[in-house]
């Protein structure tokens, strides 16, 4: 991913996952093709917000330990979603609050203290080029601009000129005043338990009667293992009703599978859009936000939904 001059960031680590995301590619399962976008879409639009970008405007989503680029011209930044600790040119800067880079100024975003995903976001965007209408890194099928590497070169699109006044005291930075009705990022931490609702179906009758409290018993942890296409989990396994496999048939968003090995997984953005393992219920898509800062080993328990 590399670009002329102008108006550009430069990769100086790229970190342990680093993608571009925005609000993704729906409509377009037919191709076989995910929806993709970011993760806490919250914490993403919220940069952008607090950037008075349009909200299709692109962020940069960080995951465990962060990245850090270097602005080659004036730029205006904040970071969003898990707290983190951030600098510029070594100088403490603000979370949730937009402020001011120099040309040749690095900003490093360090490892999330809670939560597993921050976003980063610049006034203007991140310009990559869009695929099917969307900047987003899609892992699943590939497409979108690829994951950040060290020495890569983001272009960014056109932005305000940063005139606010500047911060003031001890370590301050060059903090700006958001363009919008906003003066800084609400922000929950991650609960001690994750708790996702469960609408049931569409193949709840695959599985015991005593599925659902299995589910409700919170006896399940976010797996290591988990990814942007699922949050898998290790936990007790969930015992078939009926014997064989089902024909491949579409997944949504949100959906939990449960693979022939019996443990459950949450579908997030780049899921697969079909599947043959039976879904036993639905999370809505207001709740997966909080799946997607959900660190290894937080707990995890469902509860019925309508």
């Amino acid at each position: 991913m590399r670009t002329s001059t102008g108006r550009a960031l430069e990769v100086v680590r790229a970190g342990a996952l680093t993608t571009v995301q925005d609000l993704g590619r729906p409509g377009h399962a037919h191709l076989g093709v995910p929806p993709s976008g970011a993760l806490d879409a919250p914490a993403h639009r919220l940069a952008n917000r607090l950037l008075g970008n349009p909200r299709t405007a692109a962020t940069l989503e960080t995951t465990l330990n962060g990245c850090a680029v270097r602005a080659r011209v004036p730029a205006v930044a904040v970071v969003t979603g898990a707290p983190c600790p951030v600098t510029a040119d070594g100088r403490p800067a603000p979370w949730g609050v937009p402020f001011r880079l120099a040309p040749g100024a690095v900003l490093d975003v360090g490892a999330a203290t809670h939560g597993l995903r921050s976003y980063l976001g610049f006034a203007g965007g991140v310009a990559a080029e869009p695929v099917l209408g969307s900047r987003a890194t899609d892992l699943l099928s590939g497409l979108g601009p690829p994951p950040l590497r060290d020495g890569d070169v983001l272009p960014l699109g056109p932005g305000p000129c940063a005139t606010s006044p500047r911060a003031t005291g001890p370590g301050a930075t060059d903090a700006v005043r958001p363009p919008a009705a906003v003066d800084a990022a609400p922000w929950a931490a991650p609960p001690d338990e994750l708790v996702l609702p469960l609408v049931p179906g569409p193949r709840a009758d695959w599985f015991i009667p005593d599925a659902p409290r299995v589910l409700a018993a919170g006896g399940y942890r976010v797996s290591a293992a988990s990814n942007r296409v699922g949050l898998r989990l290790d936990g007790p396994v969930l015992e078939r009703a009926r014997g064989g496999e089902l024909p491949s048939e579409g997944v949504v968003l949100g959906a939990v599978q449960v693979p022939s090995e019996g443990r459950p997984l949450v579908f997030l953005a780049d899921h697969p859009v079909t599947g043959g393992y039976p879904v036993i219920g639905v999370v809505p898509e207001r709740a997966l936000a909080a799946a997607a800062q959900a660190p290894p080993g937080t707990p995890v328990r469902f509860t019925p939904t309508t």
